[in-house]
Protein backbone atom coordinates (compact mmCIF):
# COMPACT_ATOMS: atom_id res chain seq x y z
CA UNK A 1 0.00 0.00 0.00
CA UNK A 2 0.83 3.80 -0.57
CA UNK A 3 1.01 6.79 1.77
CA UNK A 4 -2.25 8.14 -0.61
CA UNK A 5 -5.60 6.83 -0.85
CA UNK A 6 -4.47 5.04 -4.05
CA UNK A 7 -2.76 1.91 -3.03
CA UNK A 8 -1.17 -0.56 -5.59
CA UNK A 9 -4.49 -2.25 -6.21
CA UNK A 10 -6.45 0.77 -7.60
CA UNK A 11 -8.42 -1.80 -9.65
CA UNK A 12 -11.28 -3.38 -8.90
CA UNK A 13 -9.99 -6.56 -10.37
CA UNK A 14 -6.81 -6.96 -9.34
CA UNK A 15 -6.10 -9.72 -6.06
CA UNK A 16 -3.24 -9.01 -3.76
CA UNK A 17 -1.26 -12.60 -3.02
CA UNK A 18 -3.49 -14.50 -0.44
CA UNK A 19 -1.28 -13.74 2.46
CA UNK A 20 -2.63 -9.65 2.50
CA UNK A 21 -5.82 -10.34 0.85
CA UNK A 22 -7.57 -12.83 3.53
CA UNK A 23 -6.44 -10.73 6.42
CA UNK A 24 -8.10 -7.33 4.23
CA UNK A 25 -11.12 -9.55 4.13
CA UNK A 26 -11.47 -10.32 7.89
CA UNK A 27 -10.70 -6.67 8.67
CA UNK A 28 -13.97 -5.69 6.38
CA UNK A 29 -15.75 -8.73 8.25
CA UNK A 30 -14.84 -7.58 11.94
CA UNK A 31 -15.73 -3.49 11.41
CA UNK A 32 -18.95 -4.72 10.50
CA UNK A 33 -19.99 -7.78 12.21
CA UNK A 34 -21.67 -6.12 15.09
CA UNK A 35 -23.63 -3.78 13.51
CA UNK A 36 -24.80 -6.43 11.34
CA UNK A 37 -26.68 -8.78 13.52
CA UNK A 38 -27.26 -6.10 16.34
CA UNK A 39 -31.18 -4.90 14.27
CA UNK A 40 -32.25 -9.14 13.90
CA UNK A 41 -31.87 -9.39 17.46
CA UNK A 42 -33.82 -5.92 18.40
CA UNK A 43 -36.58 -6.89 15.88
CA UNK A 44 -36.92 -10.04 17.70
CA UNK A 45 -37.45 -8.98 20.86
CA UNK A 46 -39.95 -6.13 19.72
CA UNK A 47 -41.89 -9.32 18.24
CA UNK A 48 -41.45 -11.02 21.41
CA UNK A 49 -39.71 -13.46 20.98
CA UNK A 50 -37.32 -15.14 23.60
CA UNK A 51 -34.16 -13.68 24.04
CA UNK A 52 -31.51 -16.29 23.12
CA UNK A 53 -34.20 -18.52 21.43
CA UNK A 54 -34.00 -20.65 18.52
CA UNK A 55 -35.78 -18.09 16.38
CA UNK A 56 -33.83 -15.70 17.42
CA UNK A 57 -30.89 -17.57 16.59
CA UNK A 58 -32.23 -18.38 13.46
CA UNK A 59 -32.53 -14.65 12.53
CA UNK A 60 -29.26 -13.95 13.61
CA UNK A 61 -27.77 -16.54 11.32
CA UNK A 62 -29.87 -15.42 8.35
CA UNK A 63 -28.50 -11.85 9.02
CA UNK A 64 -24.49 -12.91 8.71
CA UNK A 65 -25.58 -15.85 6.06
CA UNK A 66 -27.61 -13.07 3.69
CA UNK A 67 -25.17 -10.41 4.55
CA UNK A 68 -22.65 -12.35 3.20
CA UNK A 69 -24.91 -13.29 -0.03
CA UNK A 70 -25.50 -9.69 -0.68
CA UNK A 71 -22.05 -8.91 -0.33
CA UNK A 72 -21.46 -11.57 -3.13
CA UNK A 73 -23.93 -9.81 -5.47
CA UNK A 74 -22.07 -6.42 -5.19
CA UNK A 75 -18.56 -8.03 -5.61
CA UNK A 76 -18.87 -10.99 -8.07
CA UNK A 77 -22.70 -9.68 -9.33
CA UNK A 78 -25.17 -11.21 -11.77
CA UNK A 79 -25.52 -9.29 -15.22
CA UNK A 80 -26.70 -5.62 -14.10
CA UNK A 81 -26.34 -6.54 -10.55
CA UNK A 82 -23.76 -5.46 -8.26
CA UNK A 83 -20.93 -2.41 -8.77
CA UNK A 84 -18.06 -5.07 -8.77
CA UNK A 85 -16.84 -2.86 -6.45
CA UNK A 86 -15.70 -3.83 -2.59
CA UNK A 87 -18.73 -2.72 -1.12
CA UNK A 88 -19.30 -4.83 2.07
CA UNK A 89 -23.26 -5.38 2.62
CA UNK A 90 -25.18 -6.03 5.99
CA UNK A 91 -28.33 -5.35 7.57
CA UNK A 92 -29.28 -1.67 7.74
CA UNK A 93 -29.69 0.02 10.99
CA UNK A 94 -32.07 2.22 9.06
CA UNK A 95 -34.75 0.05 8.84
CA UNK A 96 -34.68 -0.96 12.76
CA UNK A 97 -37.24 1.40 13.97
CA UNK A 98 -40.00 0.49 11.02
CA UNK A 99 -39.57 -2.82 11.39
CA UNK A 100 -39.36 -3.13 15.37
CA UNK A 101 -42.53 -1.34 15.17
CA UNK A 102 -44.45 -3.48 12.69
CA UNK A 103 -43.00 -6.53 14.20
CA UNK A 104 -44.55 -5.40 17.55
CA UNK A 105 -47.77 -4.48 16.54
CA UNK A 106 -48.14 -7.19 13.46
CA UNK A 107 -45.86 -9.53 13.78
CA UNK A 108 -42.55 -11.20 12.06
CA UNK A 109 -44.46 -12.45 8.90
CA UNK A 110 -45.80 -8.57 8.19
CA UNK A 111 -42.78 -7.04 8.82
CA UNK A 112 -40.60 -9.59 6.90
CA UNK A 113 -43.31 -9.97 3.90
CA UNK A 114 -42.82 -5.93 3.91
CA UNK A 115 -39.33 -6.62 3.20
CA UNK A 116 -39.45 -8.62 0.22
CA UNK A 117 -42.02 -6.25 -1.67
CA UNK A 118 -39.70 -3.13 -0.13
CA UNK A 119 -36.98 -5.55 -1.86
CA UNK A 120 -38.11 -5.49 -5.04
CA UNK A 121 -38.71 -1.74 -5.59
CA UNK A 122 -35.72 -1.47 -4.47
CA UNK A 123 -34.28 -3.10 -6.79
CA UNK A 124 -35.91 -1.73 -9.74
CA UNK A 125 -34.99 1.38 -8.56
CA UNK A 126 -32.03 0.51 -9.92
CA UNK A 127 -32.91 1.61 -13.18
CA UNK A 128 -34.42 5.21 -12.16
CA UNK A 129 -31.74 6.05 -9.10
CA UNK A 130 -30.33 8.81 -10.86
CA UNK A 131 -32.83 10.56 -11.94
CA UNK A 132 -34.76 10.52 -7.94
CA UNK A 133 -31.22 11.67 -6.25
CA UNK A 134 -32.68 15.54 -6.10
CA UNK A 135 -35.42 14.77 -3.96
CA UNK A 136 -33.06 13.34 -1.40
CA UNK A 137 -30.40 16.27 -0.95
CA UNK A 138 -28.63 16.34 2.57
CA UNK A 139 -30.65 18.31 4.09
CA UNK A 140 -33.66 15.20 3.73
CA UNK A 141 -31.05 12.22 4.11
CA UNK A 142 -29.16 14.38 7.00
CA UNK A 143 -32.96 14.37 8.63
CA UNK A 144 -34.10 10.80 8.10
CA UNK A 145 -31.20 9.51 9.20
CA UNK A 146 -31.08 11.91 12.38
CA UNK A 147 -34.48 10.30 13.17
CA UNK A 148 -33.30 6.86 13.12
CA UNK A 149 -31.01 7.53 15.74
CA UNK A 150 -32.55 9.39 17.86
CA UNK A 151 -35.32 6.88 17.80
CA UNK A 152 -33.20 4.23 18.84
CA UNK A 153 -31.52 5.55 21.44
CA UNK A 154 -34.09 4.71 24.05
CA UNK A 155 -33.61 1.25 23.17
CA UNK A 156 -30.25 1.37 24.20
CA UNK A 157 -30.50 2.94 27.39
CA UNK A 158 -33.02 -0.18 28.28
CA UNK A 159 -31.14 -2.69 26.81
CA UNK A 160 -28.29 -1.48 28.64
CA UNK A 161 -29.99 -0.94 31.95
CA UNK A 162 -31.17 -4.87 32.00
CA UNK A 163 -33.76 -4.92 29.14
CA UNK A 164 -37.28 -3.11 28.27
CA UNK A 165 -40.46 -4.83 30.44
CA UNK A 166 -40.61 -7.60 27.59
CA UNK A 167 -37.77 -9.39 29.08
CA UNK A 168 -39.23 -10.54 32.28
CA UNK A 169 -35.75 -12.48 33.09
CA UNK A 170 -34.39 -9.04 33.70
CA UNK A 171 -37.20 -6.33 34.51
CA UNK A 172 -36.65 -7.12 38.83
CA UNK A 173 -33.13 -5.77 38.58
CA UNK A 174 -33.51 -3.07 35.69
CA UNK A 175 -31.18 -0.40 36.14
CA UNK A 176 -28.76 -2.08 38.59
CA UNK A 177 -25.02 -1.25 39.15
CA UNK A 178 -24.07 -4.99 37.40
CA UNK A 179 -25.99 -4.30 34.26
CA UNK A 180 -24.39 -0.64 33.84
CA UNK A 181 -21.12 -1.90 34.75
CA UNK A 182 -21.32 -4.05 32.01
CA UNK A 183 -22.79 -1.68 30.04
CA UNK A 184 -20.01 0.51 30.29
CA UNK A 185 -17.40 -1.62 30.00
CA UNK A 186 -18.32 -1.98 26.38
CA UNK A 187 -18.26 1.82 25.91
CA UNK A 188 -15.27 2.06 27.83
CA UNK A 189 -13.14 -0.39 25.68
CA UNK A 190 -14.74 0.58 21.86
CA UNK A 191 -13.97 4.24 22.72
CA UNK A 192 -10.23 3.60 23.60
CA UNK A 193 -9.31 0.89 21.08
CA UNK A 194 -11.18 3.04 18.30
CA UNK A 195 -9.42 6.45 19.04
CA UNK A 196 -5.79 4.96 21.03
CA UNK A 197 -5.44 2.18 18.37
CA UNK A 198 -5.02 1.93 14.83
CA UNK A 199 -5.47 -1.18 12.32
CA UNK A 200 -7.26 -3.77 12.88
CA UNK A 201 -8.00 -3.26 16.67
CA UNK A 202 -9.59 0.55 15.87
CA UNK A 203 -12.08 -1.16 12.67
CA UNK A 204 -12.70 -3.71 14.78
CA UNK A 205 -13.21 -2.00 17.93
CA UNK A 206 -16.98 -2.19 18.64
CA UNK A 207 -16.96 -5.64 18.57
CA UNK A 208 -13.87 -6.03 21.17
CA UNK A 209 -15.64 -4.01 23.15
CA UNK A 210 -18.29 -6.70 23.13
CA UNK A 211 -16.15 -9.35 23.59
CA UNK A 212 -14.66 -7.71 26.68
CA UNK A 213 -18.23 -6.78 27.84
CA UNK A 214 -19.41 -10.29 27.45
CA UNK A 215 -16.62 -11.54 29.41
CA UNK A 216 -17.57 -9.12 32.35
CA UNK A 217 -21.36 -10.30 32.29
CA UNK A 218 -19.80 -14.06 32.76
CA UNK A 219 -17.66 -13.16 35.30
CA UNK A 220 -21.31 -11.59 36.98
CA UNK A 221 -22.56 -15.37 35.84
CA UNK A 222 -25.29 -13.52 33.55
CA UNK A 223 -24.57 -15.86 30.60
CA UNK A 224 -26.37 -18.80 29.82
CA UNK A 225 -25.08 -21.11 27.31
CA UNK A 226 -28.15 -23.58 27.34
CA UNK A 227 -28.69 -22.14 23.57
CA UNK A 228 -25.47 -22.93 22.51
CA UNK A 229 -25.53 -26.70 23.56
CA UNK A 230 -28.86 -27.16 21.99
CA UNK A 231 -27.69 -25.43 18.76
CA UNK A 232 -26.80 -27.68 15.97
CA UNK A 233 -23.58 -27.41 13.58
CA UNK A 234 -25.68 -26.48 10.38
CA UNK A 235 -28.97 -24.38 9.88
CA UNK A 236 -32.05 -25.58 8.21
CA UNK A 237 -32.83 -22.21 6.12
CA UNK A 238 -36.27 -22.42 5.46
CA UNK A 239 -38.30 -20.40 3.19
CA UNK A 240 -41.02 -17.94 4.50
CA UNK A 241 -40.63 -18.86 8.00
CA UNK A 242 -43.65 -16.82 9.08
CA UNK A 243 -45.37 -17.05 5.78
CA UNK A 244 -46.13 -14.13 4.13
CA UNK A 245 -49.00 -11.45 5.27
CA UNK A 246 -49.42 -8.01 3.45
CA UNK A 247 -49.76 -5.01 5.15
CA UNK A 248 -49.92 -1.58 2.79
CA UNK A 249 -48.71 0.48 5.36
CA UNK A 250 -45.83 -1.95 6.21
CA UNK A 251 -44.80 -1.84 2.86
CA UNK A 252 -44.90 1.87 2.26
CA UNK A 253 -42.83 2.75 5.59
CA UNK A 254 -40.51 0.06 4.60
CA UNK A 255 -39.97 1.38 1.26
CA UNK A 256 -39.57 4.82 2.27
CA UNK A 257 -36.70 3.75 4.24
CA UNK A 258 -35.53 1.64 1.00
CA UNK A 259 -35.29 4.72 -0.68
CA UNK A 260 -33.53 6.43 1.88
CA UNK A 261 -31.20 3.72 1.68
CA UNK A 262 -30.81 3.53 -1.90
CA UNK A 263 -29.33 7.30 -1.74
CA UNK A 264 -26.83 6.38 0.85
CA UNK A 265 -25.91 3.37 -1.02
CA UNK A 266 -25.54 5.99 -4.34
CA UNK A 267 -23.36 8.04 -1.84
CA UNK A 268 -20.93 5.24 -0.61
CA UNK A 269 -20.41 3.74 -3.89
CA UNK A 270 -19.22 7.07 -4.73
CA UNK A 271 -17.00 7.28 -1.97
CA UNK A 272 -15.78 3.84 -2.50
CA UNK A 273 -14.32 4.95 -6.16
CA UNK A 274 -13.08 8.05 -4.80
CA UNK A 275 -11.08 6.47 -2.26
CA UNK A 276 -9.81 3.51 -3.55
CA UNK A 277 -9.10 4.72 -7.59
CA UNK A 278 -9.37 8.57 -7.40
CA UNK A 279 -12.41 8.40 -9.68
CA UNK A 280 -15.71 9.30 -9.67
CA UNK A 281 -18.93 5.98 -9.51
CA UNK A 282 -20.00 5.09 -13.13
CA UNK A 283 -23.62 4.95 -13.68
CA UNK A 284 -23.42 1.42 -14.44
CA UNK A 285 -21.87 1.15 -11.24
CA UNK A 286 -24.24 3.02 -8.89
CA UNK A 287 -27.01 1.30 -11.17
CA UNK A 288 -25.57 -1.98 -10.16
CA UNK A 289 -25.25 -0.61 -6.62
CA UNK A 290 -28.65 -0.65 -6.19
CA UNK A 291 -29.83 -3.57 -8.20
CA UNK A 292 -27.73 -5.94 -5.69
CA UNK A 293 -28.95 -3.89 -2.56
CA UNK A 294 -32.71 -4.58 -3.76
CA UNK A 295 -32.24 -7.76 -4.95
CA UNK A 296 -30.20 -8.66 -1.40
CA UNK A 297 -32.95 -7.31 0.95
CA UNK A 298 -35.56 -9.21 -1.04
CA UNK A 299 -33.99 -12.39 -1.56
CA UNK A 300 -32.92 -12.49 3.00
CA UNK A 301 -36.60 -11.53 3.59
CA UNK A 302 -37.90 -14.91 1.48
CA UNK A 303 -35.63 -16.74 4.30
CA UNK A 304 -36.11 -14.14 7.33
CA UNK A 305 -33.27 -11.41 6.90
CA UNK A 306 -33.77 -8.34 7.12
CA UNK A 307 -33.05 -5.64 4.63
CA UNK A 308 -29.33 -5.12 3.75
CA UNK A 309 -27.41 -1.96 2.30
CA UNK A 310 -24.01 -1.03 1.77
CA UNK A 311 -21.88 -0.42 4.82
CA UNK A 312 -20.15 3.72 5.52
CA UNK A 313 -17.90 2.08 7.74
CA UNK A 314 -16.21 -0.35 5.01
CA UNK A 315 -15.57 2.52 2.25
CA UNK A 316 -13.11 3.52 5.62
CA UNK A 317 -11.49 0.81 5.30
CA UNK A 318 -11.19 1.15 1.40
CA UNK A 319 -9.95 4.85 1.60
CA UNK A 320 -7.16 3.68 4.55
CA UNK A 321 -5.86 0.97 3.29
CA UNK A 322 -5.92 1.82 -0.56
CA UNK A 323 -7.21 -1.63 -2.03
CA UNK A 324 -9.73 -1.37 -4.11
CA UNK A 325 -10.24 -5.47 -5.01
CA UNK A 326 -13.40 -6.24 -5.11
CA UNK A 327 -11.80 -9.84 -4.26
CA UNK A 328 -10.67 -8.98 -1.00
CA UNK A 329 -14.17 -7.96 0.32
CA UNK A 330 -15.69 -11.51 -1.83
CA UNK A 331 -13.31 -13.53 0.87
CA UNK A 332 -14.79 -11.41 3.65
CA UNK A 333 -18.52 -12.17 2.21
CA UNK A 334 -17.38 -16.06 2.29
CA UNK A 335 -16.64 -15.95 6.13
CA UNK A 336 -20.11 -14.05 6.76
CA UNK A 337 -21.58 -17.25 4.75
CA UNK A 338 -19.73 -19.74 6.68
CA UNK A 339 -20.74 -18.26 9.99
CA UNK A 340 -24.74 -18.17 8.74
CA UNK A 341 -24.57 -21.18 8.27
CA UNK A 342 -23.34 -22.30 11.73
CA UNK A 343 -25.68 -22.40 14.02
CA UNK A 344 -23.83 -22.14 17.47
CA UNK A 345 -21.81 -19.04 16.26
CA UNK A 346 -25.70 -17.64 16.44
CA UNK A 347 -26.46 -19.24 19.23
CA UNK A 348 -23.11 -17.50 20.84
CA UNK A 349 -23.97 -14.34 19.88
CA UNK A 350 -27.89 -14.57 20.70
CA UNK A 351 -26.50 -15.90 24.65
CA UNK A 352 -24.94 -12.19 25.14
CA UNK A 353 -26.95 -10.44 27.74
CA UNK A 354 -29.07 -7.35 27.07
CA UNK A 355 -26.58 -4.99 29.19
CA UNK A 356 -23.80 -6.16 26.13
CA UNK A 357 -25.79 -5.53 23.42
CA UNK A 358 -26.93 -2.59 25.10
CA UNK A 359 -23.35 -0.98 25.37
CA UNK A 360 -22.40 -1.59 22.21
CA UNK A 361 -25.80 0.50 20.49
CA UNK A 362 -25.01 3.40 22.78
CA UNK A 363 -22.83 3.47 20.55
CA UNK A 364 -23.76 2.63 17.04
CA UNK A 365 -27.43 4.58 17.79
CA UNK A 366 -25.53 7.39 18.70
CA UNK A 367 -22.85 7.07 15.61
CA UNK A 368 -26.35 6.60 13.32
CA UNK A 369 -27.66 9.86 15.00
CA UNK A 370 -23.92 11.92 14.35
CA UNK A 371 -23.71 10.61 10.99
CA UNK A 372 -27.46 12.39 10.45
CA UNK A 373 -25.62 15.59 11.87
CA UNK A 374 -22.84 15.68 9.81
CA UNK A 375 -24.82 15.34 6.45
CA UNK A 376 -26.80 18.33 7.91
CA UNK A 377 -23.41 20.35 8.33
CA UNK A 378 -23.54 20.14 4.32
CA UNK A 379 -26.74 22.21 4.73
CA UNK A 380 -26.83 26.09 5.05
CA UNK A 381 -28.70 26.89 8.65
CA UNK A 382 -31.07 29.42 7.28
CA UNK A 383 -34.83 30.44 8.39
CA UNK A 384 -36.03 28.26 6.08
CA UNK A 385 -34.00 25.19 6.47
CA UNK A 386 -34.41 25.57 10.27
CA UNK A 387 -38.36 25.34 10.04
CA UNK A 388 -37.56 22.22 7.60
CA UNK A 389 -35.51 20.95 10.46
CA UNK A 390 -38.08 21.53 13.25
CA UNK A 391 -41.29 20.47 11.61
CA UNK A 392 -39.71 16.96 10.28
CA UNK A 393 -38.59 16.14 13.27
CA UNK A 394 -40.77 17.54 15.89
CA UNK A 395 -43.63 15.45 13.91
CA UNK A 396 -41.80 12.24 12.96
CA UNK A 397 -40.41 11.65 16.42
CA UNK A 398 -43.56 13.44 18.26
CA UNK A 399 -45.98 10.87 16.80
CA UNK A 400 -43.56 7.96 17.55
CA UNK A 401 -43.70 9.04 21.15
CA UNK A 402 -47.36 9.80 21.69
CA UNK A 403 -48.83 7.53 19.40
CA UNK A 404 -51.99 7.26 21.08
CA UNK A 405 -52.40 10.61 19.79
CA UNK A 406 -53.48 9.43 16.00
CA UNK A 407 -55.35 6.57 17.70
CA UNK A 408 -58.75 7.19 15.58
CA UNK A 409 -56.92 7.12 12.08
CA UNK A 410 -57.00 3.98 10.00
CA UNK A 411 -54.66 1.13 10.48
CA UNK A 412 -52.34 1.78 7.58
CA UNK A 413 -52.24 5.40 8.22
CA UNK A 414 -51.42 4.94 11.40
CA UNK A 415 -48.48 2.33 11.21
CA UNK A 416 -47.18 5.02 9.19
CA UNK A 417 -47.58 8.11 11.44
CA UNK A 418 -46.44 6.21 14.22
CA UNK A 419 -43.11 5.08 12.48
CA UNK A 420 -40.90 8.14 13.18
CA UNK A 421 -38.99 7.37 9.81
CA UNK A 422 -41.77 7.81 6.99
CA UNK A 423 -43.16 10.99 8.32
CA UNK A 424 -40.14 12.53 8.99
CA UNK A 425 -38.94 11.59 5.52
CA UNK A 426 -42.40 12.66 4.03
CA UNK A 427 -42.62 15.89 5.58
CA UNK A 428 -39.22 17.07 5.01
CA UNK A 429 -39.27 16.53 1.32
CA UNK A 430 -42.56 18.18 0.49
CA UNK A 431 -41.50 21.34 2.85
CA UNK A 432 -37.97 20.95 0.85
CA UNK A 433 -40.26 21.15 -2.44
CA UNK A 434 -42.89 23.67 -1.26
CA UNK A 435 -41.05 26.60 0.80
CA UNK A 436 -38.86 29.11 -1.13
CA UNK A 437 -35.69 29.33 -1.22
CA UNK A 438 -33.87 32.04 0.75
CA UNK A 439 -31.53 34.58 -0.63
Amino acid sequence: MTDTNVGFYADPDETPPLAQAVPLGLQHVLAMFASNVTPSIIVAGAAGLAFGGPEQVYLIQMAMLFAGVATLFQTVGIGPVGARLPIMQGTSFAFVGVLAGVAATQGLSVALSACIIAGVIHFFLGAVIQNLRWLFPPLVTGLVILAIGLYLIPVAIKYAAGGAATFQMEAESFGSLMHWTVALTVVVVSLVLKFFTKGALSNAAILIGLIAGYLVALAFGMVNFGAVQNASWITTITPLPYGFEFSLGAVIAVTLVSIVSAIETVGDTSATTKAGAGRQATDREIAGATYADGLGTAVAGVFGGLPNTSFSQNVGIVGMTGIMSRHVVTIGALVLIVCGLVPKIGAVIASMPLPVLGGGVIVMFGMVASAGLNMLTEVKMNRRNMVIIAVSLAAGLGLNLVPSAVQYLPGVVKTLMTSAVAPTAVIAILLNLVLPDEV
